[in-house]
């Protein structure tokens, strides 16, 4: 089965949702970011800082296409990774890719709790971060637009969620299973 891609704003539950439907298939689960600081032990924050955005986002789009090569897979990508390059023509040749879409505020909601994990957000006012969050995924639309199917990723937020929304999603996107 070729893979299934995860792609959205921050926080909008890639891999909460990856994790839980990967296990619900059978099928591998990577979360693109933990990957890559595996691999070059490092955080993505100080790969970001010695190597810049230029040199991440070639490191991303090797790493993307290294795990975009694995079967049965779950991938849950960085928020910017289907901005970049052919990232989103490779995903979209390679599997199906799926646009997470949660709510700005639900968003807003969750990130404000892992703030402090974001150098990026860990300055920001509530409101400050909302309009971060709406002028983010405005310019980053025109990307996720080209997904291959759009689901909604507002309701992740227990247990029972997580696996309603499993279930929602098997029964809306084609994961290619045979079962």
């Amino acid at each position: 089965m070729p893979p299934i891609f995860l792609i959205g704003y921050m926080g909008c539950g890639k891999t909460t949702l990856g994790r839980a439907l990967a296990l619900a298939t059978g099928r591998s689960f990577y979360d693109l970011d933990f990957y890559i600081e595996q691999r070059f032990r490092s955080s993505v924050s100080r790969l970001f800082e010695q190597r810049g955005e230029d040199g991440f986002r070639q490191l991303e789009k090797a790493m993307l296409r290294e795990v975009g090569e694995f079967d049965d897979t779950v991938i849950s990508c960085g928020g910017g990774t289907p901005c970049f390059f052919d990232n989103m023509d490779y995903m979209l040749a390679r599997g199906q890719v799926v646009w997470l879409q949660a709510t700005p505020e639900r968003l807003c909601e969750r990130l404000s709790v892992s703030r402090n994990r974001r150098p990026l957000l860990s300055q920001l006012s509530d409101s400050e971060l909302l309009d971060f969050i709406e002028r983010g995924l405005e310019a980053r639309r025109p990307h996720y637009e080209r997904a291959s199917a759009v689901f909604d990723s507002t309701q992740l937020e227990n247990r029972r969620q997580i696996s309603d929304s499993v279930k929602r999603f098997l029964s809306v996107i084609d994961t290619g299973d045979t079962d």
